[in-house]
């Protein structure tokens, strides 16, 4: 009866270790799991500080603007980086740094120089995940500022805008092809070739072909302004050619020349000498 009863206790200590011993394993691995848990948070929180250099015109449009939105600057930026693509930042137009004489004047809290005013570029701190590019933060907050300027806008495109917007481009695409394809019609048309053959026969006419040695004579010279040889224009004909030739081959003209211009004054000077 003893010995059983010795037993049954030696039993039930055996079971109330392993009991023991099990409990203690879980609340190890219990606690590891906290600790793991913790370190992940705290990865998760860890920030970094950005010096961001801009001028002071651009930091103090971003302060106010955090301001008027009950939020910090690191708040604006992280907005932006999270609704806008990569892309799109890096696209966006860059305030750039300041001016050689845009500076701040601070006072030192620490340091052998404590107390001491020092000038330096004016700047921007943004507490951040770690990671970014200052001048990255920089372009994402000016895009902040467009943004609520109205001068920039988040999209939202669903498949249906997509879809009615190819249809948009599709259909401009299609207008423009049409009109060319009109336009070119309307130039093969046999009026439209007669009228350019009409011009073509009298700028041939009108654009003489310039003397090798520069007019010399008379005759030069009628060539010159048109006239037939061996006649004599009056001097309100002349002065009416020349007035007709000058506009078209004046330099400063589109079919300008040079050359045509200086005998036509080669002409007139010939014939009115000669008259």
């Amino acid at each position: 009866m003893l010995e059983n009863s010795a037993h049954v206790h030696q039993g039930a200590s055996n079971v109330s270790g392993s009991s023991f011993l099990h409990d203690a394993d879980n609340d190890k691995e219990q606690n590891g799991d906290v600790k793991m848990a913790e370190t992940k948070s705290k990865a998760s929180n860890l920030k970094h500080s950005y010096t961001i250099p801009c001028s002071s015109q651009f930091r103090d449009r971003v302060s106010k603007l955090a301001d008027r939105k009950k939020v910090n600057v690191a708040d604006l930026a992280r907005s932006v980086l999270l609704m806008v693509s990569d892309a799109d930042i890096s696209d966006f137009a860059d305030p750039g740094d300041p001016d050689p004489q845009d500076r701040e004047t601070v006072i030192l809290k620490s340091g052998p120089s404590k107390g001491r005013p020092w000038r330096r570029k004016p700047r921007l701190q943004v507490r951040m995940a770690p990671g970014y590019d200052a001048l990255f933060i920089r372009k994402a907050l000016n895009l902040a500022l467009y943004m609520e300027e109205g001068k920039a806008q988040v999209r939202i495109d669903t498949p249906e805008t997509i879809e009615q917007r190819q249809r948009e481009i599709d259909r401009i695409r299609k207008e423009a092809q049409e009109a060319a394809k009109q336009e070119q019609k309307n130039h093969q048309l046999p009026e439209t070739v007669e009228e350019l053959e009409r011009l073509q026969a009298i700028v041939s006419v009108l654009s003489f072909e310039p003397l090798r040695d520069g007019v010399q004579d008379r005759s030069d010279a009628l060539h010159i302004l048109g006239f037939p040889p061996k006649t004599y224009p009056s001097r309100m004909e002349l002065r009416a050619r020349f007035r007709m030739l000058a506009t078209i081959h004046h330099p400063d003209g589109k079919y300008g020349s040079h050359e045509r211009m200086s005998q036509l004054n080669q002409a007139m000077e010939v014939l009115r000498y000669a008259s």
